[in-house]
């Protein structure tokens, strides 16, 4: 085609909630670096959290930052007025904190949820797909060795219990065709960088992250304990991924289980002895912590994925390749 009749893309407006976080700079920093999502320009972003998100730069890209508090009713009426074209809803309240204070968790976790998807409703928003970050742990409760996307969701915390509330509300809305919506499940995100958080997985990460940068981690959970888990940069593909995905390709049952692999923590440690040697895996000490044990111990390890296979997404390769891609991005 001549250079002077190629069709200028449609522009996409994308808000992210949580987009001061870590996922949420990740995702930022790659549709920046595409420049386009689903065949169309990105000319805005909105980037919501508590407080207010870098400012990205990019040319041709509108950015307003704002801090919110998106528990507030009619918060995010000004935002869902210029009709995004997507949204990702990555706001949460981790799962430690979620089971320390239900009334925090709820208010964060599920009551803005429900007030995100009757904006959508109340502002006519039906084409726009909605992508919410659930979790591994809205699973629990007596599971089969292997679970697929329909094993009944029996959370065994409150975190677990408010994701799968959302999730139930986000298949209505779309069923309604009130807000196109997509769920996807994250496993256990490792390795995360910066500081040990609240979440009760955030030792999967700080074992290997602090030893890698020559500091102590305490590992609170015994070694032969398994986990479903996916690096960073593959949750931030399945993000992108997911917004591109035809709603026709997704059905009436939009939540599905990322393709994470399954590690135990002795696998962990033993990838972190071969990547970092002798002194690394020493700069671990184990030091059992009863309630990180509860939480942990009833999230599911084994998946069969078919969904998210068939729709393409990815898994990691293997263990090793999830520590190496942190290495390189530290270098």
């Amino acid at each position: 085609m001549n250079q002077d009749n190629k069709r200028t893309p449609d522009p996409m407006h994308i808000v992210i909630t949580g987009a001061a976080g870590f996922l949420g700079q990740r995702l930022v920093n790659q549709l920046l670096a595409r420049g386009e999502l689903n065949g169309k320009a990105i000319t805005r972003l909105t980037l919501i959290d508590q407080v207010e998100a870098p400012r990205p730069e990019a040319a041709g890209i509108e950015s307003d930052c704002l801090a919110l508090d998106i528990t507030v009713p009619g918060a995010l009426d000004s935002v869902l007025r210029a009709r995004p074209e997507v949204i990702y809803h990555l706001a949460a309240v981790v799962s430690s904190a979620a089971e320390a204070d239900l009334d925090l968790g709820m208010r964060v976790n599920f009551d803005a949820t429900r007030a995100l998807l009757e904006g959508c409703r109340a502002h006519g928003l039906a084409g726009t797909r909605l992508i919410m970050a659930s979790s591994v742990a809205a699973y629990g409760g007596d599971l089969p060795d292997i679970l697929d996307d329909m094993t009944a969701l029996y959370p065994q915390n409150s975190y677990g219990t408010q994701k799968a509330m959302c999730e139930l509300l986000i298949n209505d809305y779309s069923r309604r065709g009130l807000v196109d919506g997509l769920v996807l499940r994250l496993p256990t995100i490792v390795i995360r960088p910066g500081r040990p958080n609240a979440a009760a997985s955030s030792f999967a990460s700080s074992i290997l992250r602090e030893p890698l940068n020559g500091e102590e981690a305490v590992c609170p959970v015994p070694t032969d304990l398994e986990m479903f888990v996916m690096s960073p940069g593959r949750v931030v593909e399945a993000l992108l991924h997911g917004a591109e995905l035809p709603g026709e390709a997704l059905g009436p049952f939009r939540a599905f289980m990322l393709p994470g692999i399954t590690v135990s923590v002795a696998g962990m440690l033993d990838t972190l002895r071969e990547v970092g040697g002798d002194e690394a895996l020493a700069r671990v000490r184990h030091e059992p912590d009863a309630r990180i044990q509860a939480i942990v111990s009833g999230w599911p390890r084994r998946f069969t994925t078919r969904r998210a296979d068939q729709l393409g997404f990815h898994s990691d390769k293997d263990f090793r390749e999830i520590v190496e891609a942190f290495l390189d991005e530290r270098a």
